[in-house]
């Protein structure tokens, strides 16, 4: 089983998704499991101003040097990674996500699923995270595309479904196989079952002719043919 530890601001934001579906169903199976640990709760309280007032939480500050935003402290992330570290059996990767790491790939999913069996994901907010974390953790920065998002919860989702979905049973092999990118894993051209570029083609289901607006869109005739030689053909020469 792998086991994913998600240090985040907003569990709650992110249960939903990694609960249903595909990634649900292998939890049930005890193929992956997935823990929350809230920087909040390792948090020293701040009071403050008024008799009803309810103690603040802080878990960013001003950057030294100047600048716009705000910085995550890398204090409440270090007392929620201590907890991680109680749970660790295995070999770990930690990361943290960031606009300025390496880009994923499907390369190195798979090198996850294969050598891991617990990732570490540390997702931003705000300006980033204190580099400090990175250094005392050893932590590798990865992001998902040369853009910039609101946080890294969004990177963590993409990256734990890719992940995921190639740890043995939780999605049949025969599926992976014919999938974009899978023939830049295999070292044998025989073995490939997707274009030359990597990438899966095109799929079509029924109704055999789909009527939009007026106009007729009809499956390529080879895909009717029976033809699995020919079929297989079309399908490298499209991926």
């Amino acid at each position: 089983m792998l086991n994913f530890h998600i240090i985040t601001l907003f569990p709650e934001a992110l249960a939903s998704y990694l609960d249903s579906s595909i990634l649900g169903r292998a939890q049930k199976r005890d193929k992956i499991k997935f823990s929350f640990y809230n920087p909040r709760d390792f948090v020293t309280p701040t009071k403050t101003q008024g008799k009803n007032a309810k103690p603040y939480l802080r878990v960013d500050d001003k950057p030294y040097g100047g600048g716009a935003g705000m910085v995550l402290q890398a204090e409440p992330i270090l007392g929620a990674f201590t907890q991680v570290e109680k749970k660790i059996k295995g070999k770990k990767k930690v990361v943290i996500f960031s606009a300025k790491g390496k880009i994923f790939n499907q390369k190195i999913a798979y090198d996850w699923a294969k050598k891991y069996d617990d990732l570490v994901f540390i997702t931003g907010r705000y300006e980033g995270i204190d580099e400090r974390v990175k250094k005392a953790l050893k932590a590798e920065e990865i992001s998902i595309g040369p853009y910039v998002l609101t946080d890294g919860d969004v990177a963590m989702m993409v990256v734990a479904s890719a992940v995921a979905r190639l740890i043995p049973g939780v999605i049949r092999l025969e599926s992976l196989a014919e999938e974009s990118h899978w023939n830049l894993l295999l070292k044998k051209e025989k073995d490939n079952k997707v274009g030359d570029n990597g990438l899966e083609y095109p799929h079509y289901t029924r109704p055999e002719v789909l009527t939009y607006k007026g106009k007729k869109y009809r499956v390529p005739k080879v895909l009717l043919s029976g033809h699995h030689a020919e079929i297989d053909k079309w399908r490298m020469k499209k991926g």
